[in-house]
């Protein structure tokens, strides 16, 4: 049994190449919520969405996110009406998110309509919300306000610089059913290469998730999502840097340090291994780039064999 840690597009690559190598239902996904945000009225999750709408083969490549084959007549329509129309919606994409806060305003938890969700397109691995309870990421401008991830994220489009970073309401949230169990018993945790700081780091920030992690310390593998001193995507590295961090595999090994023994850096940062084992953490050094399905599937058995001593 698998449980991955997962946010944005790294994760659900990886997760597209591991439910390649180990069947579906072997594969327990908890994914960041702190990016979700309530926009026309509906809720959105775009983490849980991404990995869902990847894993069910209905993604859009190139965008990164929605759904391939979409349109756009309602975002269309509302900027001719002069509403909000940064964050962009889909057509069928707004199905999901329709359905979605229907149900949680029959009383639904987040974790049931996941499950709901992705019975329906197909998804054979299981997801889950790190948190029936809503987390939010907030993050503090260089000299200015304190805004949301999405209003950061695409509003903003992540240009601009950032003091610091919380999760309101991390402390007094509960994991969702299902999440410690599956840490706990799984064979092996994966940490996805996934910016550390804001996707990564509200999933360690629920209660009882870093606590189970450094219990099974040496059954953590992580990813690193710096490859050459930067991020493939999203801002994971200015936001290490803004937040005193180094932008790098060795940056990351810092973070991680505590909850995961072992870390897969790309082959370009092959002559950081040595810095990255001095922090305590293994080090193991492969091609990381998901190009495609079939370089996430090497990924993915790079992953596994990494804990389960096939890579010395």
């Amino acid at each position: 049994m698998i449980t991955a840690l997962a946010g944005g597009v790294g994760a659900a690559r990886l997760l597209r190449g591991l439910v390649r190598v180990v069947p579906p239902a072997e594969v327990t996904a908890v994914v960041n919520t702190g990016d979700d945000t309530v926009l026309h009225g509906l809720v959105i999750c775009p983490d849980l969405d991404t990995v869902t709408y990847t894993l069910a083969g209905m993604n859009d490549d190139i965008r990164g996110w929605g759904l391939a084959g979409e349109s756009w007549t309602v975002m269309d329509t509302l900027d001719r009406l002069g509403g909000q129309t940064w964050f962009r919606l889909g057509d069928r994409d707004l199905a999901t998110h329709l359905y979605r806060t229907q149900r949680l305003a029959d009383g639904a938890p987040l974790s049931q309509v996941t499950r709901e969700i992705t019975a329906a397109v197909g998804v054979g691995a299981r997801l889950l919300p790190m948190s029936d309870d809503p987390v939010r990421t907030r993050l503090t401008l260089a000299g200015g306000p304190e805004i949301s991830f999405q209003e950061y994220f695409v509003g903003r489009r992540h240009a601009v610089a950032v003091e610091s970073v919380r999760f309101e309401g991390a402390d007094s949230c509960v994991p969702a059913p299902g999440v410690l169990d599956a840490l706990a018993e799984s064979d092996v945790v994966v940490i996805c290469p996934s910016n550390p700081v804001v996707s990564i780091g509200p999933l360690l920030a629920v209660p009882g998730v870093a606590e189970s992690l450094i219990r099974r310390r040496t059954r953590v593998v992580a990813v690193s999502p710096i490859v050459a001193g930067a991020a493939l995507k999203g801002p994971a590295d200015r936001l290490m840097t803004e937040l005193g961090e180094e932008p790098s595999v060795v940056g990351v090994a810092r973070m991680y340090a505590e909850v995961a023994g072992t870390l897969v850096i790309d082959e370009s940062d092959a002559h950081l291994a040595d810095d990255v084992a001095a922090l305590g953490v293994r080090c193991i050094v492969a091609p990381t780039v998901m190009r495609d399905v079939e370089d996430a599937e090497r990924l993915s058995s790079t992953v596994l064999d990494a804990v389960s001593g096939r890579i010395a």
